[in-house]
Order: structure tokens, then C-alpha cells, then sequence
């Protein structure tokens, strides 16, 4: 069979089409995405590398942290812990000038066996600067606490007197044992 010039020519170039197609199916695409993978996981590994050596760096600076806080955590006694923290609120009540309406405590399980916690609602009321002194002292204290949430209102139409409910969460380095 005699094929003319310019067919030969197309059978070529359609067959070099086709056999582009599969190389790019069966050889670049699975190449594309495997050199994609590895540069995702590259920038993944970097981007661990470089959290680990800050963590290195900042070891000291975190251990003194954890050592200061193992310190000033409440007592592993639930009781104690208790009127540790309460007698701690009252006496910056006292100190700072607001009137304590009350203050209810609760324990809570921690995320894991090594820790509870102690959650304190307590509602007040003064002017700002006395709740904000109060609000200052319990944020300077020694004691492992965290203020979880803070709510200001007005008792009043001029806003002198104001109403404060605090949550503070204080860090126990012992499980919750039974119910409480």
C-alpha cells in the first residue's frame, strides 16, 4: 500500500499526539502530583522545623514558667483550694473597695487526669475604678488564675455604679477525685 507524502506526514503527527497524550497521562500528570505531595510536605517539615527550634529556644523561659505556676497552683486538698481562692477574692474586695454579692465555686475536670480546675462565678458591683482595681489584682496575683470571662453593666442612669460578673478559673496540679 503506497500512502502519499501528506499522509505519512499526519499518520506521524497524529501518532505523535496520541503518544504525547498517554506519556502525559501514565508519566507527567503522576509526576506533577508527586512533586506537588513532596513540595506540600517540604513546606509541612519547614514549617515544624522551624515551631521546634522556637520551642528549643524558648525551653528555659517556658520551664521557669511552668516551675513559677507549679508553685503558685492551688493546694491538691479541694477544700483548701477552695478557701484559698475565696479568701483571696474577699481580701481584694476588701482591699479595693467593692461590694462581693457572691461567690460560687465549682470544680471542673481538666482535658486530662493531671490537672482540675476551679471556676468561680462571682458577681460585685462598685465604680469603674474600683472594679478595675479589683480586676488588676486578680490578674497580678500570684495564684495560677485565668479570668475566663467579664461582663459590665449599669445599675444606674449616670453609670457610677456598676455591676462586674467575673468568672476566674483557678489551676489545681491534682485530678478531680469523685463528684464535687
Amino acid at each position: 500500500m503506497n500512502v502519499p507524502h501528506r499522509q505519512r506526514w499526519l499518520a506521524i503527527i497524529a501518532g505523535a499526539a496520541v503518544l504525547l497524550l498517554i506519556l502525559d497521562r501514565l508519566v507527567f500528570t503522576p509526576l506533577v502530583k508527586t512533586w506537588d505531595q513532596r513540595s506540600t510536605e517540604i513546606s509541612t517539615l519547614e514549617k515544624s522545623i522551624a515551631k521546634g527550634r522556637s520551642l528549643i529556644e524558648r525551653g528555659p523561659r517556658l520551664e521557669r514558667l511552668w516551675k513559677e505556676m507549679e508553685a503558685n497552683a492551688l493546694p491538691k486538698d479541694p477544700a483548701q483550694a477552695e478557701q484559698e481562692l475565696i479568701s483571696a477574692l474577699d481580701g481584694w474586695g476588701r482591699s479595693t473597695g467593692i461590694d462581693l454579692g457572691s461567690i460560687k465555686p465549682q470544680w471542673r475536670r481538666g482535658a486530662t487526669d493531671r490537672y482540675s480546675t476551679l471556676e468561680c462565678r462571682i458577681d460585685a458591683s462598685g465604680s469603674l475604678s474600683t472594679l478595675a482595681r479589683f480586676l488588676y489584682e486578680v490578674e497580678k496575683s500570684p495564684l495560677a488564675l485565668r479570668i475566663d470571662s467579664v461582663e459590665l453593666a449599669s445599675r444606674d442612669d449616670t453609670g457610677q455604679k456598676l455591676s462586674l460578673d467575673l468568672l476566674v478559673s483557678g489551676l489545681r496540679l491534682a485530678p478531680l477525685e469523685g463528684r464535687l
